[in-house]
């Protein structure tokens, strides 16, 4: 039975059961007909096209992209000035300096990508310790608050999940700080409780190097997981509300800490070690962990931790670099600058840096849920923190094309929302309810790395 014929029996059906006069009735179900065939004609069909089905899992679900460190390079390239960034126009279309990439983020193309939310890293080197760590972090935390402020119609500052929703309905980019360091609290708890009141919801527990409390997978450990001060670090951010990022930890600090949490945790920018064998990554292991004790690894577009060709190039590239010059200890042209460099690019264009596709990141997307589950999988950019990046996924506008991708590869509009921002808006709800019950204990008021002259 077609549309219309079903329509017209039950437009009769329904009035014979009102018992109307027969020309009264005849009427009525005439003008009911009459309604239900234009309805059946004016009704648009669903459009189920990648390209919609993403559009309408981006109008009601914030993307929330883990890690961007546009304000280190508004310090670098322009003293922290936000508003000489331009960051209203699309940074292609801006003179640059000679030799230097354009930046990757800016607000054309983060509202063209669908962001809803961003994490904004404020991270400084890994040498930089104690005191002088802290004024850094101060200063990248206030650069990043100028650069919302600046552009008001776009950016707001956002310190919950509910925040996240909120200023994603109203078209904005919600716009939360990450510290990338636990080298940036020096030591002291009290900084860290002060970051948060600054605005930190999450920090990352080393960066490159292995700090006093805690190691890092890309540097020797000494430590062997966390201290008993890196357990106190855990427990104070459970307690007041901060996420902890298991990004750039070792494995032993990985399961340690997810054994020490009360709340879930996140990996900001980390990929699939299974995949790529790399110290960034997350082993299969820990990514079974975060099934049972909650939390979310969001999938990094970093080429060597995504490519494993690229990983194996990148170690030839650096030894070749040492044996061209290696101070202090020597080298072929140590001490011949120029003769290096000239070496050196003759063996970049013998060995060119191997492509990396969207697909090489899909892959890791599709491992972390197939081995973690769909709850536990989000995306964690890396966007002007590093050098190059996938074919496909050159910038912050690509993210809606990344979920086109996902998509045609059959994901559902729950699946891609869950991957999008559902999945870390869960994360930080919960590790807001912990910290609620947390909250009325007393924080320890001198931590175990912190010294009190008498």
């Amino acid at each position: 039975m077609d549309a219309t014929a079903a329509n017209l029996r039950h437009s009769t059906s329904l009035v014979r059961s009102l018992e109307l006069p027969v020309s009264a009735a005849l009427r009525l179900a005439t003008l009911v007909a009459l309604a239900a065939l234009t309805a059946s004609a004016t009704a648009k069909p669903v459009d189920d096209s990648p390209e919609a089905r993403v559009a309408r899992v981006l109008e009601s679900t914030p993307l929330v992209d883990g890690h961007n460190d546009l304000p280190w390079q508004l310090r670098k390239l322009y003293k922290g000035d936000p508003v000489a960034a331009h960051l209203e126009s699309d940074q292609t279309t801006l003179p640059h300096t000679k030799g230097a990439a354009t930046l990757m983020t800016d607000l054309p193309r983060l509202h063209a990508g669908g962001v809803g939310g961003q994490f904004w890293s404020v991270w400084i080197p890994a040498t930089l310790t104690g005191p002088a760590a802290i004024q850094m972090t101060i200063e990248e935390i206030d650069i990043t608050k100028r650069m919302v402020a600046a552009y008001p119609n776009d950016l707001e500052l956002a310190f919950t999940a509910a925040d996240v929703r909120r200023i994603h309905k109203a078209h904005r980019i919600a716009s939360l700080i990450g510290i990338e360091g636990g080298h940036q609290i020096g030591g002291s708890l009290a900084a860290l409780r002060q970051f948060y009141d600054l605005g930190a919801r999450y920090m990352t527990l080393t960066h490159t190097a292995t700090t006093d409390w805690a190691d890092s997978a890309t540097d020797a450990p000494r430590h062997h997981g966390l201290t008993p001060f890196g357990v106190e670090v855990v427990h104070e951010m459970n307690r007041v509300g901060m996420l902890i990022d298991l990004s750039h930890v070792s494995p032993d600090v990985m399961r340690q800490a997810l054994k020490t949490t009360a709340a879930p945790v996140i990996f900001s920018h980390s990929s699939a070690r299974a995949l790529v064998d790399h110290p960034r990554n997350v082993p299969d292991d820990v990514l079974k962990m975060l099934a049972v004790t909650g939390g979310v690894v969001m999938v990094n577009f970093v080429t060597g931790y995504d490519s494993a060709a690229v990983q194996r190039w990148e170690a030839d590239h650096a030894a070749e670099r040492m044996r061209y010059n290696s101070p202090p200890y020597g080298g072929l042209y140590i001490g011949q600058p120029e003769r290096a460099d000239a070496a050196m690019a003759a063996w970049e264009a013998a060995h060119p840096k191997p492509a990396v596709t969207m697909d090489e990141v899909i892959a890791h997307i599709e491992h972390v849920r197939d081995v973690a589950g769909i709850d536990h999988v989000g995306l964690g950019s890396d966007f002007d923190g590093i050098d190059d990046t996938p074919i496909g996924l050159e910038h912050v506008g690509r993210f809606r094309a990344l979920l086109v991708a996902l998509a045609q590869r059959g994901w559902s509009e729950a699946d891609l929302a869950k991957l999008a921002g559902e999945n870390v808006l869960a994360v930080m709800s919960r590790a807001e309810a912990v910290a609620k019950t947390l909250r009325a204990s007393r924080p320890v008021a001198i931590g175990a790395l912190e010294n009190v002259a008498e």
